[in-house]
Protein backbone atom coordinates (compact mmCIF):
# COMPACT_ATOMS: atom_id res chain seq x y z
CA UNK A 1 0.00 0.00 0.00
CA UNK A 2 1.34 3.66 -0.57
CA UNK A 3 0.34 6.94 1.11
CA UNK A 4 -2.28 8.91 -1.20
CA UNK A 5 -1.54 12.33 -2.54
CA UNK A 6 -5.21 13.12 -2.29
CA UNK A 7 -5.15 13.76 1.70
CA UNK A 8 -3.09 15.44 4.19
CA UNK A 9 -2.23 13.69 7.87
CA UNK A 10 -2.10 15.73 10.72
CA UNK A 11 1.93 16.26 11.62
CA UNK A 12 1.19 13.40 14.54
CA UNK A 13 1.77 10.17 13.14
CA UNK A 14 -0.44 7.70 14.42
CA UNK A 15 0.35 5.13 16.82
CA UNK A 16 1.26 1.76 15.85
CA UNK A 17 -0.55 -1.73 16.60
CA UNK A 18 -4.06 -3.52 15.91
CA UNK A 19 -6.04 0.18 15.84
CA UNK A 20 -4.48 3.54 14.41
CA UNK A 21 -6.32 6.88 13.94
CA UNK A 22 -5.25 10.07 11.79
CA UNK A 23 -7.24 13.42 11.00
CA UNK A 24 -7.00 14.03 7.36
CA UNK A 25 -7.97 17.00 5.33
CA UNK A 26 -10.28 16.14 1.98
CA UNK A 27 -10.33 18.79 -0.55
CA UNK A 28 -12.59 19.19 -3.23
CA UNK A 29 -9.58 19.40 -5.39
CA UNK A 30 -8.74 16.02 -4.74
CA UNK A 31 -12.22 14.62 -5.22
CA UNK A 32 -12.33 15.85 -8.86
CA UNK A 33 -9.16 15.05 -10.02
CA UNK A 34 -10.06 11.11 -8.49
CA UNK A 35 -13.19 11.09 -10.42
CA UNK A 36 -11.73 12.21 -13.37
CA UNK A 37 -8.85 9.98 -13.64
CA UNK A 38 -11.48 7.13 -12.66
CA UNK A 39 -14.00 8.00 -15.41
CA UNK A 40 -10.68 7.03 -18.06
CA UNK A 41 -11.92 7.25 -21.58
CA UNK A 42 -15.66 8.55 -20.76
CA UNK A 43 -17.41 11.55 -20.81
CA UNK A 44 -17.64 14.51 -18.33
CA UNK A 45 -19.89 13.44 -15.70
CA UNK A 46 -23.91 14.85 -15.96
CA UNK A 47 -23.87 15.61 -12.10
CA UNK A 48 -21.48 16.45 -9.91
CA UNK A 49 -20.35 13.78 -6.97
CA UNK A 50 -17.76 11.73 -5.77
CA UNK A 51 -16.71 8.93 -6.80
CA UNK A 52 -17.62 5.54 -4.53
CA UNK A 53 -14.71 4.65 -4.87
CA UNK A 54 -13.11 7.40 -3.04
CA UNK A 55 -13.27 6.68 0.72
CA UNK A 56 -10.84 3.70 0.21
CA UNK A 57 -8.23 6.66 -1.08
CA UNK A 58 -8.74 8.43 1.88
CA UNK A 59 -7.93 5.35 4.55
CA UNK A 60 -5.37 4.11 2.16
CA UNK A 61 -2.22 6.33 4.29
CA UNK A 62 -3.59 4.62 7.44
CA UNK A 63 -3.99 1.40 6.50
CA UNK A 64 -0.51 1.26 4.72
CA UNK A 65 0.75 2.83 7.85
CA UNK A 66 -0.95 -0.08 10.00
CA UNK A 67 0.82 -2.54 7.61
CA UNK A 68 3.89 -1.28 7.90
CA UNK A 69 3.65 -1.01 11.63
CA UNK A 70 2.91 -5.35 11.48
CA UNK A 71 5.34 -6.46 9.32
CA UNK A 72 8.24 -3.86 11.03
CA UNK A 73 11.50 -6.61 11.68
CA UNK A 74 9.64 -9.50 10.15
CA UNK A 75 12.37 -10.99 8.09
CA UNK A 76 10.04 -12.55 5.67
CA UNK A 77 7.90 -9.96 4.47
CA UNK A 78 8.31 -9.15 0.57
CA UNK A 79 5.11 -7.21 -0.55
CA UNK A 80 1.43 -7.38 0.01
CA UNK A 81 -1.57 -8.78 -2.20
CA UNK A 82 -4.49 -6.43 -2.20
CA UNK A 83 -7.61 -9.84 -2.42
CA UNK A 84 -10.54 -8.08 -1.89
CA UNK A 85 -12.23 -4.76 -0.83
CA UNK A 86 -15.22 -3.33 0.84
CA UNK A 87 -17.26 0.01 1.19
CA UNK A 88 -20.46 0.75 2.78
CA UNK A 89 -21.18 4.58 2.67
CA UNK A 90 -23.18 6.18 5.01
CA UNK A 91 -22.88 9.85 3.24
CA UNK A 92 -21.12 10.80 0.47
CA UNK A 93 -17.44 11.79 1.21
CA UNK A 94 -16.91 15.79 0.65
CA UNK A 95 -14.24 18.37 0.97
CA UNK A 96 -13.03 18.72 4.52
CA UNK A 97 -11.35 17.29 7.69
CA UNK A 98 -12.36 13.57 8.84
CA UNK A 99 -10.81 11.55 11.09
CA UNK A 100 -9.99 7.95 10.01
CA UNK A 101 -9.51 4.54 12.08
CA UNK A 102 -8.01 1.48 11.29
CA UNK A 103 -8.04 -1.95 12.80
CA UNK A 104 -6.80 -5.44 12.59
CA UNK A 105 -9.69 -7.53 13.08
CA UNK A 106 -8.37 -10.99 12.33
CA UNK A 107 -4.92 -12.81 10.96
CA UNK A 108 -4.61 -15.92 9.86
CA UNK A 109 -1.45 -17.60 8.83
CA UNK A 110 -1.61 -19.18 5.54
CA UNK A 111 0.82 -21.18 3.27
CA UNK A 112 2.38 -17.76 1.04
CA UNK A 113 2.08 -15.40 4.23
CA UNK A 114 -0.03 -13.78 6.69
CA UNK A 115 -3.75 -12.81 5.64
CA UNK A 116 -4.84 -9.95 7.08
CA UNK A 117 -8.60 -8.48 7.41
CA UNK A 118 -8.98 -4.67 8.15
CA UNK A 119 -11.85 -2.75 9.05
CA UNK A 120 -11.80 1.48 8.34
CA UNK A 121 -14.36 3.97 9.36
CA UNK A 122 -14.23 7.51 8.27
CA UNK A 123 -16.32 10.16 10.30
CA UNK A 124 -16.73 13.90 9.95
CA UNK A 125 -13.66 15.06 12.31
CA UNK A 126 -16.53 18.02 13.12
CA UNK A 127 -19.22 16.03 14.41
CA UNK A 128 -18.19 12.41 14.38
CA UNK A 129 -20.60 11.86 11.65
CA UNK A 130 -20.22 8.05 10.36
CA UNK A 131 -19.08 8.55 5.87
CA UNK A 132 -17.77 5.34 5.57
CA UNK A 133 -17.18 2.07 6.92
CA UNK A 134 -14.59 -0.18 5.22
CA UNK A 135 -13.47 -4.13 4.67
CA UNK A 136 -10.28 -4.95 3.07
CA UNK A 137 -8.55 -8.47 3.05
CA UNK A 138 -4.72 -8.52 1.58
CA UNK A 139 -2.49 -11.25 1.94
CA UNK A 140 1.37 -10.09 3.37
CA UNK A 141 3.57 -12.74 1.79
CA UNK A 142 6.49 -14.25 3.76
CA UNK A 143 4.76 -12.51 6.78
CA UNK A 144 5.07 -14.42 10.10
CA UNK A 145 5.71 -12.60 13.11
CA UNK A 146 2.08 -11.28 13.51
CA UNK A 147 -0.10 -13.37 15.79
CA UNK A 148 -3.52 -15.14 14.51
CA UNK A 149 -6.15 -14.06 16.19
CA UNK A 150 -10.19 -12.93 14.71
CA UNK A 151 -12.37 -14.55 11.67
CA UNK A 152 -12.74 -12.84 8.68
CA UNK A 153 -16.25 -11.77 8.10
CA UNK A 154 -17.39 -13.61 5.01
CA UNK A 155 -17.04 -11.88 2.02
CA UNK A 156 -20.89 -10.26 0.70
CA UNK A 157 -22.91 -11.10 -2.25
CA UNK A 158 -25.75 -9.20 -2.79
CA UNK A 159 -28.19 -9.80 -5.48
CA UNK A 160 -30.04 -12.52 -6.36
CA UNK A 161 -32.68 -12.09 -9.19
CA UNK A 162 -32.00 -10.42 -12.22
CA UNK A 163 -33.79 -8.17 -13.80
CA UNK A 164 -32.72 -9.14 -17.75
CA UNK A 165 -29.74 -9.62 -19.86
CA UNK A 166 -26.25 -8.69 -19.02
CA UNK A 167 -24.29 -5.85 -20.64
CA UNK A 168 -20.89 -6.13 -21.75
CA UNK A 169 -18.48 -3.05 -22.60
CA UNK A 170 -14.74 -2.86 -23.39
CA UNK A 171 -12.28 -0.44 -21.93
CA UNK A 172 -8.48 -0.51 -22.29
CA UNK A 173 -6.00 1.70 -19.97
CA UNK A 174 -2.68 3.13 -21.55
CA UNK A 175 0.33 3.66 -19.78
CA UNK A 176 -0.58 7.17 -19.36
CA UNK A 177 -3.97 6.00 -17.80
CA UNK A 178 -2.24 4.42 -15.15
CA UNK A 179 -0.20 7.13 -14.44
CA UNK A 180 -2.91 9.63 -14.24
CA UNK A 181 -4.72 7.36 -11.38
CA UNK A 182 -1.55 6.56 -9.66
CA UNK A 183 -0.89 10.47 -8.94
CA UNK A 184 -4.49 11.06 -8.27
CA UNK A 185 -4.85 8.20 -5.73
CA UNK A 186 -1.92 8.65 -4.21
CA UNK A 187 -0.94 4.77 -5.19
CA UNK A 188 2.59 5.50 -6.33
CA UNK A 189 3.95 1.95 -5.86
CA UNK A 190 6.50 1.81 -8.80
CA UNK A 191 5.11 -1.74 -10.12
CA UNK A 192 2.30 0.71 -11.54
CA UNK A 193 5.21 3.16 -12.93
CA UNK A 194 7.99 1.44 -13.60
CA UNK A 195 8.82 -1.17 -15.87
CA UNK A 196 12.49 -2.52 -14.04
CA UNK A 197 10.35 -2.72 -10.60
CA UNK A 198 7.61 -4.25 -12.01
CA UNK A 199 9.56 -7.23 -13.14
CA UNK A 200 11.44 -7.30 -10.67
CA UNK A 201 8.60 -8.19 -8.75
CA UNK A 202 7.65 -11.07 -10.72
CA UNK A 203 5.50 -9.67 -13.15
CA UNK A 204 6.20 -8.93 -17.10
CA UNK A 205 5.62 -4.92 -16.95
CA UNK A 206 3.62 -2.55 -14.91
CA UNK A 207 0.36 -3.69 -14.06
CA UNK A 208 -3.03 -1.41 -13.64
CA UNK A 209 -4.25 -0.69 -9.95
CA UNK A 210 -7.21 -3.17 -9.14
CA UNK A 211 -8.89 -0.10 -7.56
CA UNK A 212 -8.53 1.59 -10.63
CA UNK A 213 -10.82 -0.79 -12.40
CA UNK A 214 -13.49 -0.68 -8.97
CA UNK A 215 -13.58 3.07 -9.88
CA UNK A 216 -14.49 2.74 -13.38
CA UNK A 217 -17.00 0.01 -13.07
CA UNK A 218 -18.48 2.55 -10.31
CA UNK A 219 -18.62 5.23 -12.80
CA UNK A 220 -19.95 2.99 -15.29
CA UNK A 221 -22.68 1.79 -13.00
CA UNK A 222 -23.52 5.31 -11.78
CA UNK A 223 -24.10 6.56 -15.45
CA UNK A 224 -25.92 3.27 -16.69
CA UNK A 225 -27.75 2.60 -13.44
CA UNK A 226 -28.33 4.95 -10.96
CA UNK A 227 -28.86 7.98 -13.17
CA UNK A 228 -25.56 9.70 -13.12
CA UNK A 229 -26.09 9.95 -9.46
CA UNK A 230 -22.57 8.76 -7.76
CA UNK A 231 -24.32 9.19 -4.48
CA UNK A 232 -26.90 6.47 -4.94
CA UNK A 233 -24.45 3.73 -5.20
CA UNK A 234 -24.51 2.97 -1.02
CA UNK A 235 -21.86 0.07 -0.86
CA UNK A 236 -19.51 -1.58 -3.48
CA UNK A 237 -17.19 -4.52 -3.45
CA UNK A 238 -15.23 -6.40 -5.20
CA UNK A 239 -12.53 -9.54 -5.05
CA UNK A 240 -8.75 -9.10 -7.62
CA UNK A 241 -8.34 -12.25 -9.43
CA UNK A 242 -5.37 -11.18 -11.30
CA UNK A 243 -3.27 -8.40 -12.52
CA UNK A 244 -3.84 -6.60 -15.71
CA UNK A 245 -1.45 -5.01 -17.53
CA UNK A 246 -1.51 -1.46 -19.72
CA UNK A 247 -2.79 -2.09 -22.98
CA UNK A 248 -4.82 -5.07 -22.20
CA UNK A 249 -8.58 -5.29 -23.57
CA UNK A 250 -10.75 -4.90 -20.19
CA UNK A 251 -14.45 -6.43 -20.67
CA UNK A 252 -16.41 -4.67 -17.93
CA UNK A 253 -19.68 -6.91 -17.70
CA UNK A 254 -22.90 -5.54 -15.86
CA UNK A 255 -26.21 -6.80 -14.75
CA UNK A 256 -28.64 -5.76 -12.73
CA UNK A 257 -30.33 -7.56 -9.86
CA UNK A 258 -33.59 -6.81 -7.38
CA UNK A 259 -35.06 -4.54 -9.23
CA UNK A 260 -32.21 -2.30 -9.68
CA UNK A 261 -31.14 -2.26 -6.25
CA UNK A 262 -27.95 -4.18 -7.06
CA UNK A 263 -25.34 -4.18 -10.18
CA UNK A 264 -23.21 -6.76 -10.22
CA UNK A 265 -19.81 -6.73 -12.09
CA UNK A 266 -16.89 -8.74 -13.51
CA UNK A 267 -13.99 -7.89 -15.39
CA UNK A 268 -12.03 -10.29 -17.75
CA UNK A 269 -9.43 -10.14 -20.52
CA UNK A 270 -8.58 -12.72 -22.54
CA UNK A 271 -6.33 -14.54 -20.47
CA UNK A 272 -9.38 -14.65 -17.82
CA UNK A 273 -10.95 -12.84 -14.82
CA UNK A 274 -9.56 -9.99 -13.23
CA UNK A 275 -11.75 -8.51 -10.98
CA UNK A 276 -14.20 -10.93 -9.69
CA UNK A 277 -17.51 -10.97 -7.60
CA UNK A 278 -18.07 -6.84 -8.58
CA UNK A 279 -21.55 -5.26 -6.85
CA UNK A 280 -22.98 -2.13 -6.15
CA UNK A 281 -26.00 -1.41 -4.14
CA UNK A 282 -27.95 1.38 -5.65
CA UNK A 283 -30.08 3.74 -3.58
CA UNK A 284 -34.11 4.44 -4.73
CA UNK A 285 -33.86 8.11 -6.86
CA UNK A 286 -34.54 10.59 -4.50
CA UNK A 287 -33.27 9.10 -0.91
Amino acid sequence: MTAPTTTTPTPAAPAPGPLARTRLHVTGQDLAAYRTAARTHLPAPARAGTNPAHPFVAAHALARHTVTALTAGDPGFTGLVHLAQEIHTHTPLTAGPVDVSVDVTAVRREARGTRLALTTRLADAATGTPIADLTAAALLLGATTTPPHGAPTPTANPGSLPDGDAHTVTHVLSTADTTAYAHASGDLNPIHLDHAAATAAGFEGTIAHGMHLVALAAEEITDRHAGADPARITALGARFAAPTRPGTPLRLTLRSYDRGTVVRFTFATDAGTAVKAGWARIAPAGE
